[in-house]
């Protein structure tokens, strides 16, 4: 499946949910789509973005291996679907909205935490989303920049030539 689906649905699932644990699982699925999308830009993507595809790679993988993922289990993880990323800036563009909209709904979570251990979870995936932001934010910069070095025919082509 295309990563624009699997954010989408991520975000459609983050949206219709109101119980904190469900918007904990909700975020650490955005972790395993930063992790998923950050592979495949690693591996299929030109040279000159593929370093820092790995590291969304891993930023998205550090935060897979935390203790408190597992309230997916039981879940599927979508990530596991994903079979393409075929417009690139608009799957990190999306992705970088989608780990917005996570850090919004973990603060709430947090703020309203009756135990501390939720809170603690919540703060943990609020740092996490933050680290997959940056490293979102990192590879738009470094595909804008390779973009501009395009010549004019293939500036609109994410991979180009």
């Amino acid at each position: 499946m295309d990563a624009a689906r699997l954010i989408g649905a991520t975000r459609h699932a983050l949206a219709q949910t109101r119980a904190a644990r469900e918007i904990i699982a909700e975020a650490w699925q955005a972790q395993a789509l930063a992790e998923a999308v950050g592979s495949h830009l690693a591996i299929n993507g030109p040279p000159e973005l593929r370093a820092d595809a790995f590291e969304l790679s891993e930023a998205g993988s550090r935060a897979c291996g935390s203790p408190h993922h597992a309230v997916l289990c039981g879940r599927g993880v979508r990530a596991m679907q994903l079979t393409a990323v075929r417009d690139p800036r608009g799957v990190l563009s999306s992705l970088g909205g989608l780990f917005g909209e996570v850090g919004i709904a973990l603060v709430g979570v947090a703020c309203s935490a009756d135990e501390e251990g939720l809170y603690w979870q919540c703060i943990e995936a609020i740092d996490a989303a933050d680290e997959s932001s940056d490293r979102v934010r990192g590879l738009l910069r470094r595909l804008a920049v390779r973009e501009r070095s395009l010549p004019d025919s293939t500036a609109g082509s994410a991979w180009g030539p």
